[in-house]
């Protein structure tokens, strides 16, 4: 065997029955064996009170006071956009739970086997930016943690001046990306304690962050064990922490009017400030300091590696599965957010605000389809077996591979935001199409939800019967793990679930 041979062979993934790897499955993309999982609805609560508090929250309050609109405005609006937000993850997770496998697999049911890989790609590049984001924002805490107890940091000579920084926050930018390279060696279910972790001490650096900035300002300022566990934790932790967050990110936004004289959106600027006053930050305020970037510097690690590092992972694990899991997948998008330049995204509250709103107008239509497949034409009836295979007999083969009902729902959702979305980069556009963009994500899924539904009412696609819900993957075929006390197999038991399903909706 040639020496490329066997590099290729090293490399090459196995699927659970030891073969290898091939275009359409990998471990990663079956479904989740009974004993990994482990989220129970504790987890869920935990995960979203800690993914709640971190800086990219705080700064999308603060960046609504910078536009113009008032604190309870702003509030007001986290809490609707967050609500809705939380029924649409409800919406789409319950697939995922009842069924245990992740989106690039799930999202083959409506696309199609191979067309399952575009929404896929579209959602891993959204991950792989946000990766850069939180990473450079997780960067920009290191920078002030060692601000606070090395001052000449700020006076460190810039060798990059071209570039859009310097080289002390490039520098702190790349020590939170080599730390944060280590957590997404762990497969998902048994970091769920970093999470609590974060629960514990994100809130705590937030909270003290908040008392400083109102001191200061004088009183101025202005993967689940049973489905059941994705859906109530969910619906409501995630409005409510989110919300919570966003408080004291205007907060603290509102103060820096008071204290410095002018609107200061990031909460890292507002620490940077408190350091580099005239005549030095006092030795308190420099502990302080230190010890909230350290909480902050936790909370940009776990929201890094939980909603970019994992979420970018199962994507692209889907592009190549015969080489990409969801670990090398993860390591993908460190080094995508990392050579991305993430500093020029955040260079302003505007630029932030615009690629949020622009991206969504892809991901709404995805959405749309997606809900529309599960709920309303499939009606909650997935085949999985078939969602791996693209012989003739498989239902999600559609044409070649792609349904293209559900390609043409998507295009109808993106065209009726093309119009708003140039008007949201400097173009002169019809009042109506500033409004519909205003609302891309609703107008966006309402419309590719609607099309889906109407084109598979005129052109239906197979919807599996009870015996071929049944069917296991054939990558799964043969697997009999040995369990304690004589327990059933994986597939056994995951059967029986599917069986209970099926029964329920008989019914």
């Amino acid at each position: 065997m040639s020496l490329f041979r066997r590099l290729i062979s090293s490399t090459e993934l196995r699927q659970p029955d030891g073969r290898s790897a091939s275009f359409l499955v990998n471990r990663d993309l079956l479904p989740v064996p009974p004993e990994e999982r482990q989220w129970t609805a504790i987890n869920y609560w935990a995960f979203w009170c800690a993914d709640s508090v971190n800086l990219s929250t705080f700064m999308i309050a603060s960046s609504g006071i910078s536009l113009g609109l008032s604190w309870w405005q702003c509030w007001l609006a986290v809490w609707v956009g967050y609500g809705i937000a939380a029924v649409f993850l409800v919406l789409n997770a319950y697939a995922g739970a009842v069924l245990h496998i992740i989106f690039p697999a799930y999202i083959r049911a409506s696309f199609g086997v191979l067309g399952g890989l575009w929404p896929a790609l579209n959602r891993a590049f959204m991950a792989c930016v946000w990766y850069g984001v939180q990473s450079w924002i997780g960067g920009t805490c290191v920078y002030t943690f060692l601000l606070a107890i090395f001052p000449s940091l700020a006076r460190l000579p810039n060798g990059i001046p071209s570039s859009g920084t310097d080289t002390a926050h490039f520098l702190c930018f790349f020590l939170f990306s080599l730390v944060s390279i280590v957590p997404i060696y762990f497969p998902m279910h048994k970091i769920r304690h970093l999470f609590t972790l974060k629960a514990i001490v994100s809130p705590i650096a937030a909270i003290a962050l908040f008392a400083i900035c109102i001191h200061k300002a004088h009183g101025g300022g202005h993967v689940a064990s049973k489905p059941s566990d994705v859906v109530v934790p969910q619906l409501i932790a995630m409005p409510f922490c989110f919300a919570l967050t966003s408080l004291f990110g205007i907060f603290i936004g509102s103060s820096s009017q008071v204290i410095f004289g002018e609107f200061v959106w990031s909460p890292l600027d507002v620490m940077t400030k408190f350091l580099t006053v005239e005549g030095g930050a006092s030795h308190g305020m420099r502990a302080g300091v230190a010890f909230i970037s350290l909480g902050f510097i936790v909370a940009q690690l776990g929201t890094n590696i939980a909603a970019n590092a994992l979420s970018a992972g199962c994507d692209l694990t889907s592009i190549f599965p015969r080489f990409i899991n969801i670990r090398r997948g993860g390591y993908i998008a460190a080094l995508v957010g990392f050579v991305m330049c993430p500093w020029n995204l955040l260079s302003s509250s505007t630029n932030f605000s615009t690629y949020l709103s622009a991206y969504s107008v892809f991901l709404s239509s995805i959405v749309g389809v997606m809900i529309a497949h599960y709920y309303l034409v499939a009606r909650r009836r997935v085949k999985v077996a078939d969602l791996y295979s693209l012989e003739r007999e498989s239902i999600y083969r559609y044409m070649y591979g792609f349904n293209l009902r559900a390609f043409a729902a998507y295009i109808a959702g993106i065209l009726i935001n093309v119009v708003g979305f140039a008007g949201a980069i400097g173009r002169t556009v019809p009042y109506a199409a500033q409004r519909i963009y205003d609302l891309s994500f609703l107008c966006g899924f309402s419309v590719s939800a609607v099309v889906y539904t109407l084109l598979c009412y005129f052109f239906p696609v197979p919807v599996p019967t009870d015996a071929e819900m049944l069917e296991q993957p054939a990558a799964l075929e043969g697997r009999v793990e040995s369990r304690k006390d004589g327990e059933a197999s994986v597939y056994e038991e995951e059967k029986k679930e599917v069986e209970g399903t099926a029964s329920v909706e008989l019914v």
